[in-house]
């Protein structure tokens, strides 16, 4: 029903002063037939071939980058080493390597525990104070090297004034060939520097600093062998690691007493602290009481645990450095 009409404020024709300065575009509502003229309209919900190769490739380009950010940071860590103010050491894993080996069921590849990184290496920062030498890296390390393809490396930072000779060695000789980044599958890199605490940087983009010799280590170790799928093992090695740096390392002598009757008395049931199984927990205590010299007055029972540790051989790196 009709309302009401008002009168036109313009006439039925009126010209328009179009700008001439720039260009003219085809007058898109004047068209008679298909709706949409452009040559590269959608029709029946289906995507412009251009369009699809567009994508394709921004999407090609968006990966060749991504792959060349990765390559440029594995080769600026050739450069420069972040925290480091002077390379004195570059050493390959091929040349330091226990001559025993022990019984770990090591990953395939690292890709299921620390992630995949297009073309830069994986490299395992570690600030360390030289004043406490951390013996539990260096053992460690070398049973990394026995797994996978580690490129070592040790620096030395400006806050330090001097280091000794066998802590700028204790990842093994000098590697005096050139060597290839690619070639290898981890790298550990170990920063001397005034550190109050033992600091592991490994990515900056996923995961936070880990700080304590004792953390870092478990991270290190499950590297080589994953915890005991057990929970009640798995705590009583994670009980004898805290026991060995708090207690053993850095309690008073009441405290180690204790630790050490502990320690006899699990030696006296099973060949190894935490159980059947050479666990974390034996490169805990061993490199604990090797710090604090109490390996000479120890029970029988440590005594003979002590023997079957420096029988593997993987200890006797640590037993110079002290």
């Amino acid at each position: 029903m009709p309302m009401y009409q008002v009168k036109p404020v313009c006439g039925g024709h009126m010209e328009v002063d179009l700008p001439t300065c720039m260009y003219n575009l085809p007058n898109v509502h004047g068209q008679h037939g298909n709706s949409c003229g452009s040559d590269h309209a959608l029709q029946n919900g289906e995507v412009d071939p251009a369009v699809k190769a567009l994508e394709a490739r921004q999407d090609e380009i968006m990966r060749k980058l991504y792959e060349l950010k990765a390559a440029v940071e594995g080769l600026a860590k050739t450069v420069t080493t972040p925290d480091a103010d002077l390379d004195l050491t570059v050493s390959s894993s091929l040349s330091f390597q226990s001559p025993s080996t022990t019984a770990f069921k090591a990953p395939a590849d690292l890709e299921s525990l620390l992630g995949k990184d297009l073309g830069a290496l994986r490299d395992i920062v570690i600030n360390a104070n030289p004043a406490e030498p951390p013996l539990t890296l260096f053992v460690l390390h070398g049973l990394l090297c026995q797994h996978y393809r580690v490129l070592s490396s040790v620096h030395v930072h400006s806050s330090v004034a001097g280091v000794p000779p066998q802590l700028m060695s204790c990842l093994g000789p000098r590697h005096a060939d050139g060597y290839a980044r690619q070639l290898f599958q981890l790298g550990f890199t170990l920063i001397w520097k005034n550190v109050p605490k033992l600091q592991m940087k490994f990515s900056i983009q996923s995961m936070c600093p880990i700080e304590g010799e004792a953390n870092v280590a478990r991270f290190l170790f499950k590297l080589l062998s994953l915890y005991p799928s057990d929970a009640a093992m798995a705590t009583q090695v994670d009980s004898w690691v805290d026991t060995a740096f708090f207690q053993l390392a850095e309690g008073g002598p009441k405290e180690r007493a204790a630790v050490l009757r502990a320690l006899n008395s699990a030696l006296g049931h099973n060949p190894w602290v935490a159980g059947a199984d050479f666990s974390l927990a034996d490169i805990a205590c061993f490199c604990c009481m090797q710090k604090n010299g109490s390996a000479s007055t120890a029970p029988a029972n440590v005594q003979r645990w002590l023997k079957s540790c420096e029988n593997l051989g993987h200890f006797t790196h640590s037993k110079v450095l002290q």
